[in-house]
């Protein structure tokens, strides 16, 4: 989500003054959006094909709290309040992906106030990066399986980060790999990489490097990054309790995110957060907006996923493409629809992983 263009789906609800026409007759419930972060506002649609905007809220002069506990029991949610003093809440699917918006979001409004635009250009003047260096290449080669930097399982502070590294691994290999002639110069490239979104914080020590424009990159042991597009997931240690946890929950989390999915028995399509285990090989599905209990669950050992172009019974106007079809080994069928035809290309992949080498 970053850049001057950037977005995701996302749950809404607006809550405005009884003065102002914006109020609870625009959304009076809480609605999946698809969401996008600009130079001055942030814009909603009801899809991410649509063409105009379903509204636009203005940062000029905002205010964002977060976490924000006006819905009691709602968990994940954050608040943007405009200088007309209209707030406007926002729910994500989990806590990385809130602190992501949060993060952009309050570096946008500091930009603004500051008389500055928030995009990706910045970060190369603002860290002096040469001209000649290619950021997005740089990323694709340190996601290499075979010679990139390494994703591990740490532990850190009661909790388990999994598919992240250290600060220091980074600024090592790109040493190691002839990026950088010395540590002050790798610091510099993953400065860039940090600040252009390619690279996360992912633990307490490197979360706290972060001011309101740019985040400092710490070459340090102790310092967790992840990369964006991964399956990183952060989890406390297990109880004793834990231990009478059914046996599909127990595998390790290798992708979670957003996805349409179609009903088997009305056909319609509903945003789902999906969260795919391996180990053993399951995927479950939940409504976020409606606690941590998953609606449902797809058992993928010895099942086929495979890109398709059309789903039978499925109304025309709600197919954007991006999709893809599971058909498990008791022969279930389940269609879903990615934002992306890179996230699609990425689900299957994880899926036919797990499928294979899952119990």
């Amino acid at each position: 989500m970053y850049g001057t263009i950037s977005g995701g789906y996302i749950w809404t609800r607006e809550k405005g003054r009884e003065d102002i026409k914006l109020t609870d007759t625009l959304l009076n419930s809480w609605k999946a959006v698809w969401v996008v972060l600009s130079d001055d506002g942030v814009e909603f649609y009801k899809k991410k094909t649509d063409h105009s905007p379903k509204g636009m809220i203005p940062l000029k002069g905002a205010t964002l709290i977060s976490p924000c506990q006006d819905f009691g029991k709602r968990t994940m949610v954050f608040k943007i309040t405009t200088e007309k003093k209209q707030d406007h809440f926002f729910q994500a699917s989990h806590v990385e992906e809130r602190e992501f918006w949060v993060k952009d979001i309050k570096r946008a409004i500091t930009c603004i106030q500051g008389g500055k635009k928030f995009a990706r250009k910045s970060t190369r003047r603002s860290i002096r990066l040469p001209e000649t260096v290619n950021l997005t290449e740089l990323y694709t080669l340190m996601k290499d399986q075979d010679d990139g930097v390494r994703e591990l399982k740490l532990e850190q502070d009661n909790r388990v980060f999994n598919h992240c590294f250290t600060g220091a691994t980074v600024v090592e290999w790109l040493i190691s790999k002839g990026k950088a002639r010395n540590r002050p110069e790798a610091l510099m490239l993953a400065t860039g990489l940090l600040n252009e979104g390619f690279l996360q914080p992912a633990g307490d020590m490197s979360k706290g490097a972060e001011s309101a424009e740019q985040t400092a990159f710490l070459d340090h042991t102790n310092a967790l990054y992840y990369f964006a597009d991964s399956g990183f997931f952060c989890e406390g240690y297990s109880s004793d309790e834990d231990v009478l946890l059914k046996e599909e929950f127990r595998g390790n989390i290798i992708k979670q995110g957003c996805l349409l999915k179609q009903g088997h028995r009305r056909k319609n399509w509903k945003v789902r957060k999906f969260i795919l285990r391996d180990d053993p090989a399951y995927m479950h599905y939940y409504d976020p907006t409606k606690g941590d209990d998953p609606l449902g669950s797809i058992h993928l050992r010895g099942s086929v996923v495979t890109a398709v172009e059309y789903v039978p019974d499925a109304k025309k106007y709600d197919i954007d493409g991006n999709l893809f079809e599971i058909i498990t080994s008791d022969e279930t069928h389940y269609f879903l629809q990615a934002a992306t035809a890179e996230e699609r290309k990425e689900w299957i992949k994880a899926v036919q992983a797990v499928s294979k080498g899952g119990k």
